[in-house]
């Protein structure tokens, strides 16, 4: 069998496959983080297989695939591969370049190959981040280095968009395969749209480091959110003198000109571990909370494909520093079937290969869904370790597990606490999966377990004080306050 390839870019860049012989019984594109199937075509001795290079997930609105390696499968009626010889040099279209060889298609991010290498990059910061022109009244978004438009940035863009419909709003990503706001605009990092817009955006919200040689320009200002209050020691808290980690926190931090906290709590650990002094951290809870107050779990779970009825354990731990893989300490099909409960699975965004750990007839890996405020708001229970999740999901009232059975290595070893959480968890803490199928079905996921309604008050006036669904509306009233955007 003889199989051509071509990429046509049209509306949607679709690959295009054509050969001699009968029809195959199927062919697909597979990668790790998403599968298209083909709409194949002809009879007799020709056929052609065309592949959108587009991706739906969570039922949401297709998107561009996501960069990576995708094997391209063809099946005859024999149920035999066939071999895939063809070849497609880099090509370049409007959402990514493709190249097509050893049967391997290869999506990367829609970016110039002359700005790909340093120098190239260089060309570009100079053009654009040291440039002498006025500011743009619009916002430079950024979350978790583009992976995903989320947390703390997204539920203040939701706000800007409502009471400053006229400021420009762009989004930072690693590719167009991440989904943006409605009314935002996305530049792919490293781009030269994506140059000018940082560096010409008059207020940059990020929620982790930045990046690129970031130099702030005269007039902009950095609005640093973060992403959690800490328990495991931060920066310059974190175990061991290392002098070049020192220096790249202090360089960091003195690009912020304003942190947010979720409580006085976070304020003070932000503030030492940063060594952010001398300039402001506003204190207004986490705007990523507002919507485990006021919103609904309902299209949540339809997206997901979960019916309302369905009892929901969201597992959420924590990354290792010595793992690049998320934890694998529970068996989650069990714990689904012990339980009786959907399994939604999270792995931190610093684990490798989002969307692909974990695979299960009742259990979900959810990883790479855009915003883990939906999932809490989904799930009946949480279930963690040491992750800053366990401050943000107490803002719902709903009940918290711990699965803890490294916690000495962890907290001796790896990272250190804050504070002693065995003595202060506002939920039971298993060291065996037996201990936690135990804790979770005694109370039916219904309710805090009993003996922990005290400790659970406590730690919500200790660290949800701020967490009353306007937490956007103040940052953002504040922003407005103090000049850095205007409204129209």
């Amino acid at each position: 069998m003889t199989i051509t390839a071509r990429i046509d870019d049209t509306a949607v860049p679709t690959l295009v496959l054509a050969g001699t012989g009968p029809r195959p019984a199927h062919a697909r594109l597979v990668g790790r983080r998403a599968q298209v199937d083909a709409r194949l075509t002809g009879r007799g001795t020709t056929w052609t297989a065309r592949l959108p290079l587009e991706a739906a997930r969570w039922s949401r609105a297709p998107l561009p695939l996501p960069s990576g390696a995708y094997a391209v499968e063809v099946v005859d009626a024999g149920g035999d591969r066939v071999e895939i010889d063809a070849m497609i040099a880099d090509t370049m279209t409007a959402t990514m370049r493709v190249a097509l060889a050893d049967g391997t298609l290869r999506v990367r991010p829609p970016i110039d190959p002359a700005y790909e290498s340093g120098e190239g990059q260089d060309a570009l910061e100079r053009r654009y981040a040291m440039r002498p022109q006025g500011l743009e009244n619009a916002v430079f978004f950024e979350s978790f280095y583009g992976r995903n438009a989320s947390c703390n940035p997204r539920a203040i863009d939701r706000e800007i968009a409502r009471v400053a419909p006229g400021v420009t709003r762009y989004w930072s990503v690693v590719d167009l395969s991440v989904e943006v706001p409605d009314g935002a605009v996305p530049v792919v990092e490293g781009s030269p749209q994506w140059w000018r817009a940082r560096g010409s955006a008059r207020l940059l919200v990020v929620n982790d480091w930045l990046r690129r040689r970031y130099a702030r320009r005269r007039g902009q200002v950095v609005l640093q959110t973060w992403h959690g209050t800490a328990l495991k020691r931060l920066a310059l808290h974190r175990p061991g003198f290392d002098p070049r980690r020192m220096a790249a926190v202090i360089r960091e931090s003195r690009r912020w000109d304003v942190l947010l906290a979720q409580n006085s709590y976070g304020e003070r650990i932000l503030r030492k571990a940063y060594a952010f002094r001398g300039r402001p951290v506003w204190v207004e809870g986490y705007p990523r909370n507002d919507a485990l107050v006021s919103g609904s779990s309902g299209a949540v779970r339809a997206g997901l494909g979960i019916a309302r009825d369905e009892r929901v354990i969201l597992y959420a731990p924590t990354w290792r520093d010595d793992r690049d893989e998320i934890v694998d300490h529970l068996d989650l099909e069990r714990l689904a079937a012990e339980t009786g409960a959907v399994v939604l699975v999270r792995g931190h965004s610093r684990t490798l290969v989002p969307g692909s750990d974990i695979r299960g007839s009742r259990v979900v890996d959810v990883t790479a869904y855009p915003d883990v405020s939906d999932l809490l708001l989904a799930a009946d229970a949480l279930v963690t370790d040491y992750s800053s999740v366990m401050f943000d999901f107490t803002a719902t009232g709903k009940p918290i597990f711990f699965f803890t059975p490294d916690l000495e290595h962890y907290r001796e070893d790896l990272r250190g606490f804050y504070f002693d959480l065995a003595a202060h968890a506002p939920g039971p803490l298993s060291t065996t999966q037996a201990q936690l199928t135990d804790a979770l079905v005694a109370g039916g996921l219904a309710e805090v377990p009993a003996g922990y309604a005290d400790r659970y008050r406590r730690w919500r006036e200790r660290f949800n004080a701020r967490d009353d669904g306007h937490a956007a509306e103040r940052v953002v009233a504040r922003i407005l306050d103090q000049g850095y955007i205007d409204r129209a």
